[in-house]
């Protein structure tokens, strides 16, 4: 293949990107998009991403938007908002509204109608779909319309669900969760009907499998990778910020373990001069918010949001250490830039977390607060240490994780999803 992307008789293809919802930084689906789009326009394919609100950041003019408005009931500003009469439009937005006042999560399914809508509208634009993790009933129409398409499963959403269940306090609480993970019923059934599934790491596919019941072979493993445009080390170790430790996390999210790592900082805070900085917007008044008054952390944790990428560069780039305390992680981007920033990681022995992190860093139990406190004391006392999971960090990063190569390899993926779909129209001919 050559640098453009299609050798001797392989024309450039016509991409048409799926994603009910874009976040530009700590949702993992529209950094994928962000990046997956520009590599493929530089390879020399067309893209138009198609995508529900919060809209995707985009790297390249030639990257074409095509948005797929929601009722947008999740907004940060305001959600679980009621919309005026003269927002809806049809009678998806009353579904929409409907499932959210009955405490279900209705995206995945009101975008997955609206967007087959806009394929069948748009059949002849495009070569191929690729799906971003929507896995709604809609996606079962879109090879009905003569489109191949190809989905990405960065990890099945029961993972997700299991642990907000078990962090439920009571059985009101349990039956909210059950309601509100309603979907994820619909994409197990989706995510066996839709023929090929790329995800990011042998864990995730051993949770696809056992969760979504896919059958392992129509599963290929496709790693993410890395800007290192953006996360890369700013100067020598030892010009970091004295015991700062960052973290990039939604922090609501008992998934993402932020709880642990404040609970850790506090432990660690008695006796060190240390704070943490976390990339992320809690709740007002929320469990993380009531968590940290509790601990009286007061001006030793900050959180950031809605800062540019040079400006979360720069702050990866400025800690002495980073920890990813997750519960579970499909794969993780947030592991591997900060392991392109340079900064000593730590972080937890849970779903692909050790795949990606190999030994370029170190590995805790998920939850144990205790072994937190004392590995981030450890890194906290000794200059050297820190020294040699920084270049550790960085040496893996080189050798595994570029975003060229990823899309390269989706390329491969579209070509034989075309490839399949043509040979299973001719011979529905015979």
């Amino acid at each position: 293949m050559t640098e453009a992307g299609a050798g001797a008789g392989e024309r450039p293809l016509r991409v048409a990107l799926l994603s009910y919802r874009s976040k530009p930084h700590c949702g993992g689906q529209g950094v994928y998009l962000r990046h997956l789009s520009r590599e493929l326009v530089d390879l020399g394919h067309s893209v138009d991403i198609l995508s529900g609100q919060p809209y995707p950041e985009l790297d390249r003019d030639e990257i074409a938007l095509s948005k797929i408005p929601s009722l947008d009931l999740y907004r940060d500003e305001d959600p679980f908002r009621t919309p005026a009469r003269e927002e809806f439009r049809d009678w998806v937005d009353v579904l929409e509204f409907a499932h959210m006042r009955t405490g279900g999560f209705p995206e995945p399914l009101t975008f997955s109608i609206r967007v087959l809508r806009e394929l069948r509208r748009r059949r002849r634009e495009f070569d191929v779909a690729h799906d971003n993790q929507v896995l709604g009933l809609g996606n079962l129409g879109i090879t009905r319309l003569g489109l191949p398409l190809v989905t990405s499963i960065h990890h099945p959403i029961s993972v997700d669900r299991q642990i907000e269940l078990d962090a439920a306090e009571d059985w009101k609480a349990k039956l909210g969760k059950r309601r509100w993970y309603g979907f994820v019923t619909m994409q197990s059934q989706v995510a066996r009907r839709i023929g090929t599934v790329l995800t990011v790491s042998e864990s995730s596919k051993i949770d696809i499998v056992r969760d979504f019941k896919v059958d392992p072979r129509d599963i290929e493993i496709l790693p993410l990778g890395v800007d290192t445009s953006v996360f890369h080390p700013r100067g020598p170790l030892t010009e970091r910020v004295p015991g700062r430790i960052v973290a990039m996390a939604s922090a609501d999210a008992p998934i993402k373990g932020v709880d642990v790592l404040l609970r850790a900082v506090a432990k660690l805070a008695t006796e060190r001069d240390v704070h943490v900085v976390v990339v992320s917007r809690p709740t007002k008044d929320g469990p993380t918010e009531r968590l940290v008054k509790e601990l009286a952390l007061g001006d030793r944790v900050r959180f950031v949001s809605g800062i540019s990428d040079d400006e979360l560069g720069d702050l990866l780039a400025s800690a002495e250490i980073a920890v990813v305390p997750s519960r579970y992680e499909g794969f993780s981007l947030p592991a591997v830039e900060h392991m392109a920033s340079g900064t000593p990681l730590v972080a937890s022995r849970a779903g692909a977390l050790p795949e990606v992190v190999g030994d370029a860093g170190i590995l805790v139990e998920p939850g144990d607060v205790e072994e937190l406190a004392a590995v981030l004391r450890r890194l906290h006392d000794s200059p050297e240490e820190r020294a040699r999971w920084s270049e550790a960090g960085l040496a893996r990063v080189r050798e595994r994780f570029a975003w060229r190569a990823v899309a390269q390899a989706t390329v491969a993926h579209y070509r034989e999803a075309i490839t399949q779909h043509e040979y299973l129209r001719k011979a529905a001919r015979k």
